[in-house]
């Protein structure tokens, strides 16, 4: 069990039966009485946000939450297949709760999966993919003092800017924690 005097960012706990991370935190000891803590959670289910104060004699159950390695498998339009490479059991994650995330999946990518009571709530992709460019604006000619940069359309749907020298079929590596351009892959 978790005290109040335990509460900082990024603290998982469960609250009314469903995980919640604490996103900001604050601690206040007025002049008289006890201790309160401001926390802002937010759901880790619905990523729904709200503020609650708390007293120093409060506690609170920490989340049951197991992180596991998955690989992706398909999409078959509403919902993402993933299969646990230690049980081979699959699971199936909506877009919504992939957000941008899904126009980084490629086939066969391993990915971490957060695991809430055997239904998985969150996904970490690794920091780079590999994407192969299936559309790329062609560069301006003679536009080569500035770093030039254009609209590429990735295999998946995912749109980035790119360097001007990058073309149709070439296989670039984004950084998945900004979404941008990082470096030409290794063929």
């Amino acid at each position: 069990m978790y005290r109040a005097a335990d509460l900082r960012k990024g603290l998982k706990i469960e609250l009314d039966g469903e995980p919640h991370l604490v996103v900001t935190f604050e601690f206040t000891k007025p002049g008289k009485g006890q201790a309160m803590y401001r926390c802002r959670l937010r759901n880790m289910i619905t990523g729904n946000q709200f503020d609650r104060t708390y007293r120093s004699g409060d506690s609170f159950k920490p989340a049951s939450l197991e992180s596991r390695v998955m690989t992706y498998l398909f999409n078959d339009g509403q919902f993402y297949t993933f299969m646990d490479q230690k049980s081979y059991e699959q699971y199936q994650i909506s877009a919504a709760q992939l957000g941008d995330a899904a126009k980084m999946l490629t086939d066969n990518l391993e990915v971490e999966v957060l695991v809430f009571d055997d239904k998985p709530i969150d996904v970490s992709l690794p920091n780079f993919v590999t994407l192969v460019v299936a559309r790329a604006d062609p560069a301006a000619r003679g536009d080569t003092a500035t770093g030039v940069t254009k609209l590429a359309a990735m295999e998946t749907g995912y749109e980035l800017y790119v360097p001007g020298f990058i073309e149709e079929g070439d296989k670039i590596q984004i950084d998945t924690r900004t979404g941008e351009y990082a470096t030409r892959a290794k063929e």
